[in-house]
């Protein structure tokens, strides 16, 4: 055989090799990516392959959660265009609401703001973390003047905003109690926070390391709530919580770093029997005798300097004390009252307000540095006053030089927007809870997140 059919031969073995190798490539792909990632001239140990395995799984779940942020994103971008969209023609949110429709100048802009709830209605998603065990995580007291702790980390356990696809959750919520941190961690004898902070500190290194979605976003999608007062305080142990995540505060003091375009506001409420029953409402303006009312404690300096000038004063309209005389009710009080005092104690946070809301007494509030719940929603110059701590003497004649006609006004649109401060259990539309939500999912709009990872 010469030279020429020995090349012929070798030429058609080559091409068969080829082809076969194509054949390999395409319809046993898993086989042949598996063998070709190894430069060695042995085929690769187990151990190898379950990091090749590993490695590739990284990447699979990376490009999933890139692509799923993506879908939030232009989800959100979307929702931010419905929402901002002008009334008329061009309206693409149906704003037919059979339980309530925003009105009057207690709101900001009640049009945006009812576009803004039934889009997040329609919309939000929220991601609970699973882990942690009672009593400290999922479950708090929902009595007492912290109550509202225990009430919404319950209601956000049956809520239908909540999901149970992380990929496509707006928000992720770290549901544990700082109520229960500090009846169950905190050490009276030492007075150490370090336990209490490191509860937080390892939980969020258990969800950072079990998940992608904290690290993803350094928290900024994640939110916590909070109304004891120590709440600021133990978030700051974690840096990304205390700077990027959206902390829900009752303490909500700006001089404590509380961050009026991340963090939200929200009432501390007392139910002393666990539900609104009777304290709902109150006789009409011309039937209150009391031009002022508070009764309280000194707790803190603002309180001592209001009952420094007018505790136990004679003044026709003035009722300032510290504690009630025998046979007295203090809500029959707020009821008999045109004007209800609602002074910072040690912190700024007080349920007075809401109890003054509830039974149809204007607030009057006396608080350094406070932020208001629901304050970009609204007005709060319409159904209540603010007095500085240089006022105080001042007190009686502020509230004198109100006209009947302005007064009239305070009181009724205080009625109006007592339906935000409900607790309603279940929770209904547009309630406390609603509220409190709405107040993140506008965080979480002003909110853009790029995966770090990618270009």
């Amino acid at each position: 055989m010469n030279v020429q059919s020995w090349k012929k031969i070798l030429l058609i073995i080559l091409s068969f090799i080829s082809i076969f190798g194509l054949f390999i490539l395409f319809i046993i792909p898993d086989h042949f990516s598996k063998v070709s990632i190894s430069h060695s001239s042995s085929l690769p140990s187990s151990s190898s392959l379950s990091l090749i395995d590993e490695a590739d799984q990284q990447r699979r779940v990376s490009r999933k959660i890139t692509s799923s942020l993506g879908k939030i994103e232009a989800g959100l971008a979307k929702s931010r265009a419905l929402i901002i969209k002008k009334s008329g023609a061009n309206r693409t949110v149906d704003d037919h609401d059979e339980d309530y429709v925003p009105s009057g100048s207690v709101y900001w802009n009640p049009d945006l703001f009812h576009r803004s709830y039934l889009v997040m209605e329609k919309e939000l998603k929220i991601y609970v973390y699973e882990e942690g065990n009672l009593p400290v995580f999922h479950d708090a007291p929902c009595d007492g003047i912290l109550g509202m702790e225990g009430i919404f980390i319950n209601d956000m356990e049956i809520s239908r905003f909540r999901t149970r696809d992380p990929d496509e959750a707006h928000l992720f919520f770290l549901p544990f109690s700082i109520v229960s941190i500090v009846h169950y961690v905190f050490e009276r004898e030492t007075r150490l926070w370090s336990d209490m902070k490191n509860t937080v500190i390892d939980y969020v290194n258990v969800i950072a390391e079990k998940y992608p979605y904290w690290n993803r976003s350094r928290g900024a999608d994640h939110f916590m709530l909070a109304c004891h007062d120590w709440g600021p305080e133990i978030s700051s142990a974690i840096p990304t919580l205390y700077k990027n995540s959206i902390r829900a505060l009752c303490n909500a003091n700006t001089s404590e770093g509380f961050n009026l375009t991340r963090d939200v506001s929200i009432p501390e409420i007392y139910l002393p029997h666990g539900t609104t029953k009777g304290l709902l409402g109150g006789p009409s303006p011309s039937k209150r005798t009391t031009l002022v009312f508070f009764s309280g404690g000194v707790h803190g300096y603002i309180r001592e300097v209001l009952l420094d000038h007018w505790e136990n004063k004679t003044e026709d309209g003035v009722k300032i004390q510290k504690y009630l005389s025998k046979g007295e009710d203090y809500y029959d009080e707020v009821r008999k009252s045109k004007y209800c005092i609602c002074a910072s104690g040690w912190e700024v946070a007080s349920p007075r307000m809401v109890e003054a809301l509830y039974m149809g007494c204007v607030p009057v509030l006396i608080k350094d540095h406070y932020a208001k719940p629901f304050n970009d929603i609204l007005d709060w110059r319409k159904f209540s006053i603010d007095i500085g701590l240089e006022n105080i003497p001042n007190l009686k004649t502020i509230l004198m030089r109100i006209s009947q006609r302005k007064y009239i006004r305070l009181q009724r649109n205080g009625v109006q927007v007592r339906k935000h401060f409900v607790v309603n259990l279940p929770p209904k539309r547009y309630d406390v809870f609603h509220m409190i939500l709405h107040s993140i999912w506008l965080r979480r709009l002003n909110t853009r997140i790029h995966d770090p990872h990618q270009p």
